[in-house]
């Protein structure tokens, strides 16, 4: 059978597997669907949550896929039998919401009316949600801009009045203009890594399910002993100099991890979020697309 695992380079553990073939060792049949070359429409953030990559896992996309946290959380909401197969660490140190040094943003209650640029349904929606929460906010307070792709060069440019930036495109503008943090993603929520599969890959392709989590285990194992080099592949891609992507991934923690309470907790009360702002339109219960089982194949492979 040919498995199709989507990836891009946000998922950084699959985007070096994509490129070391370490799996096609084991599973030699493996289609690689780079979630970039899709044709979704922009959508009005404002309006709820893009379909995104989550939803092309069911849309006859993807066997595997590994994004951030809101992904599962939207398809899991439309009815789509998921099931997680492991999560990284904390990225904590991954991204932040900025302001200009002279900004008048200075708390997250100063955020009420601002506009703010952000890859809208990803997880710094979840982290934008949270900060909101916190400070007795909802989504209907602030502008949300959807700008992934040109999130930056809007925020320098000053057309937004804030950003939920990661690394490594904070990096550059760290160099161009004075920020100041608003919003740090430690203290919010753990902002992991994570993979998941439809409930019948999972059951139905067990073997095959191991072969790929031990395969991304490897692929982590070797981004940690090889930043420089795994730098070198992300730049050849987007041609940001590869320091700026050595430096991000020398900050990220490296290995999968079963999924656990802690976590399930966390995604179901980011759920209740999205709910309550209207940006899903069912509840959810984040337990139910996790197997035990698998957290076992997940153990084996991080102890070989």
């Amino acid at each position: 059978m040919t498995i199709r695992i989507g990836y891009f380079p946000q998922n950084n553990t699959l985007w070096v597997l994509r490129h070391l073939g370490i799996l096609e060792r084991t599973l030699p049949d493996i289609e690689w669907v780079d979630l970039r070359t899709l044709d979704n429409p922009r959508i009005d953030p404002t309006a709820g949550l893009p379909s995104g990559h989550g939803d092309h896992l069911f849309d006859g996309g993807y066997d595997v896929i590994g994004t951030g946290s809101t992904p599962p959380v939207t398809a899991q909401a439309k009815g789509h039998d998921i099931v997680y197969l492991a999560v990284s660490g904390p990225r904590v140190e991954n991204g932040r919401l900025v302001v200009h040094a002279d900004s008048d943003i200075r708390e997250p209650a100063d955020l009420r009316g601002k506009r703010i640029a952000l890859g809208h349904g990803s997880w710094q929606t979840t982290l934008l949600l949270l900060a909101l929460e916190k400070a007795g906010l909802g989504w209907g307070d602030i502008v949300p801009i959807d700008a992934y792709a040109d999130a930056a060069q809007r925020f320098l440019a000053r057309d937004v009045d804030a950003w939920v930036g990661s690394y490594p495109f904070l990096t550059r503008v760290e160099q161009q203009a004075q920020l100041r943090e608003v919003i740090p993603t430690d203290g919010l929520f753990s902002h992991r890594s994570l993979w998941f599969t439809s409930r019948t890959f999972a059951t139905e392709h067990r073997a095959e399910l191991v072969a790929i989590i031990a395969a991304l285990q490897a692929a982590d194992e070797w981004t940690r002993d090889h930043p420089g080099e795994a730098a070198a592949l992300f730049a050849a891609d987007d041609g940001r100099p590869a320091a700026e992507w050595e430096h991000a991934l020398r900050t990220r923690p490296w290995g999968l991890l079963p999924i656990e309470p802690d976590f399930v907790a966390e995604q179901q009360h980011a759920a209740d979020l999205f709910f309550g702002n209207g940006l899903i339109q069912q509840r959810i219960r984040v337990a139910d697309a996790v197997l035990p089982e698998i957290g076992d194949a997940v153990r084996a492979a991080a102890d070989r």
